[in-house]
């Protein structure tokens, strides 16, 4: 078998292994609740510790990789992922299974960008654009076939499955890494920004952990505060000392360029509103609507079929209206399109479930794919990988304040409801909340030039709505 064809599928066997966790985990939430003894609101902290993990390290995979080889950190991170998943599958307790899902959050965040770097260096040129379409095979069908495969183990066999079917896949990924993946080094590397990692690893952790848990899960609210207010002063110390470096770890000068500006803080505030959904929705058809983990996830899987065929039609519809037009609009639409979810009762019949999950599907996909596009418009050959870095932080970072806002927003509605445990209602306010915060992103993308984007060439620039590997979330 060629390079240009075996090295794009082991590098696609990781990326299957991630987006197959993620999005499996998210039908299986209420059950682990259950097994585990805690309040299905406190499984907030699962996704929220993977993605902030996911943060933390993407930033230093590149440098990591070209320090100690491309196949040695690989084979590495596939198997620190398959480490997390062992210790997920054997949790007791919500502080393991937070602690678990944060050390597969590490695995997954060098898995990706290390396999694509290993296929920009190794494949030539003119077979680059066929082995990148073989990459992004599994970020588009693990979100669809994740929900269903993760409701039927939860429905018919156990939670604890779902982690324990990484196994065997990452043990073929690592013999596959070893086997075929040149370990490949670069000599002049810049310095490390050490002092940078710690403090933006140190404050993103601790300010995420201190935020997720105020509401007494895990932690009481005097340790939660103190953890947020440490977090935000290390973050605030990253921002002064990334202005004093010549090679910072994240480069937040790139915030002055408009259209930058406008993908990933627009982008977060977008992110943020959808990226509550995997939370929300299977715990809403799975509690108080009464459905099966299976048939939970025979619904939500939609939603990634709406974004496989958005792929046939977003470039032409960008070229006829524009970047600005449709994130503006389509902003609005989508957060309508999420809005509606809280009108779902037990009695809507499945069909008009389907039907809206599809459109919201298709809407969701053609912001990200939008959002991903603008944010390079005008960043500099010399300027992209730093603003990739950036960039894939701040989609992770908003996604898990995203389930965060969703999950204060539902505990808020049950605190202010008469009645005890989760009801529908509840859920109607939550999702009216994040559908809200979606819906604040148009406000970026109004003030971007009528010609931003302009220099873009979609057909041969425009990326996927895979972020970083992570598809959209169902």
């Amino acid at each position: 078998m060629r390079d240009s064809l075996r090295l794009p599928l082991i590098v696609a066997c990781g990326l299957f292994i991630e987006n197959m966790d993620s999005t499996v985990i998210a039908t299986a939430l209420p059950a682990i609740a259950g097994d585990l003894r805690v309040d299905p609101i406190a499984l907030k902290l699962a996704l929220t510790s993977y993605l902030v993990g996911l943060a933390v390290f993407i930033p230093i995979s590149g440098w990591v990789a070209d320090r100690v080889g491309a196949q040695t950190t690989f084979a590495t991170s596939v198997g620190v992922f398959m480490l997390g998943s062992i210790c997920c599958a054997a949790s007791s307790s919500l502080e393991a299974f937070v602690a678990s899902r944060f050390l597969q959050g590490i695995g997954g965040a060098m898995m990706v960008p290390v396999g694509r770097l290993v296929l920009m260096r190794s494949i030539p040129k003119s077979e680059l654009v066929a082995a990148l379409n073989y990459l992004a095979m599994p970020a588009l069908i693990g979100p669809v076939i994740g929900p269903p495969i993760g409701g039927f183990i939860t429905t018919y066999f156990h939670w604890r499955w779902i982690f324990l079917i990484n196994i065997p896949i990452c043990v073929f990924g690592m013999w596959l890494a070893v086997r075929f993946i040149p370990n490949l080094r670069e000599r002049d590397l810049p310095q490390f920004d050490a002092l940078g990692f710690t403090l933006s690893g140190f404050g993103l952790s601790a300010a995420m952990l201190g935020l997720a848990t105020f509401w007494e899960h895990m932690l009481s609210p005097p340790a939660s505060a103190a953890c947020l207010a440490v977090g935000l002063a290390a973050l605030f110390a990253y921002g002064r000392h990334a202005r004093r470096t010549e090679h910072p770890l994240l480069d937040l000068r790139l915030f002055r360029l408009p259209t930058f500006r406008a993908g990933v803080i627009g982008g977060a505030w977008f992110r943020a509103g959808q990226g509550s959904v995997p939370f929300l929705l299977p715990m809403m058809l799975q509690i108080p609507f009464g459905l099966t983990p299976l048939q939970s996830g025979l619904l939500t899987f939609a939603a990634a079929v709406g974004a496989l065929f958005m792929k046939t039609l977003t470039t032409a519809i960008l070229s006829r209206w524009g970047f600005r037009i449709v994130m503006t609009v389509n902003a609005i639409a989508a957060s309508v399109a999420l809005a509606a979810f809280g009108l779902f009762s037990p009695t809507t019949p499945h069909v008009v479930i389907l039907t809206v999950l599809l459109l919201s599907g298709c809407l969701r996909s053609l912001q990200f794919t939008s959002l991903n596009a603008i944010s390079f418009a005008e960043v500099s050959p010399r300027e992209m990988s730093q603003a990739t870095s950036l960039m894939s932080v701040g989609q992770q970072l908003s996604m898990s304040l995203g389930v965060t806002i969703g999950a204060y927003a539902l505990q808020a509605a049950v605190w202010l409801s008469p009645e005890q445990g989760l009801h529908i209602e509840d859920f109607r306010m939550a999702f009216l909340v994040v559908a809200a915060v979606a819906m604040t992103s148009a406000v970026y993308f109004w003030k971007l030039a009528p010609t931003a984007g302009a220099e873009l060439a979609p057909p041969k620039k425009m990326l996927t709505d895979t972020e970083h590997g992570v598809a959209s979330q169902p």
